[in-house]
């Protein structure tokens, strides 16, 4: 035969729901911070509705229990459950005007980097440019080969 034993629990009122647990235990002034909050989750000193839990981002609705230093706690939201919806692709099949692969077109990138100078972040280097810093030689007293702009 089970007894249903009566225990007195403090209602914590919320604003939106879900919510994460840590952000009760906040909410509730149970800990001081975010991070105390965390560490005594992970060190399993929280349960919810009855069962041990471990997550600090587990969603908590309204009506969950949470049991804390031998003390009950009740969530209460008046505001609807808002949870984020994810799209689903409707068929793989078809393809997508974005979905289609990228052309290596190496002709239309020299075009577009013919008017810019060469700088660091510009990669197309001529051979005579590029034999010329071949060239130069390096300082004697620092080892470093000067730079030209």
């Amino acid at each position: 035969m089970s007894e249903e034993i009566e225990v007195e629990a403090i209602g914590v009122e919320v604003s939106t729901q879900p919510i994460e647990l840590y952000k009760v235990l906040k909410i509730a002034n149970l800990v001081s911070g975010g991070g105390e909050a965390k560490y005594a989750i992970s060190e399993g000193y929280v349960a919810v509705n009855g069962e041990l839990e471990l997550r600090k981002r587990c969603k908590i609705y309204d009506g969950d229990v949470i049991e804390f230093n031998g003390e009950f706690y009740v969530v209460l939201c008046d505001q609807p459950v808002q949870e984020k919806v994810t799209r689903v692709e409707e068929s793989k099949s078809k393809v997508s005007p974005k979905a289609t692969p990228k052309k290596n077109n190496k002709a239309v990138d020299k075009k577009k980097n013919a008017n810019k100078p060469n700088v660091a972040g510009n990669r197309s280097v001529t051979k005579k440019a590029a034999n010329k810093a071949a060239d130069v030689k390096p300082d004697t007293a620092t080892g470093r080969k000067p730079i030209s702009f």
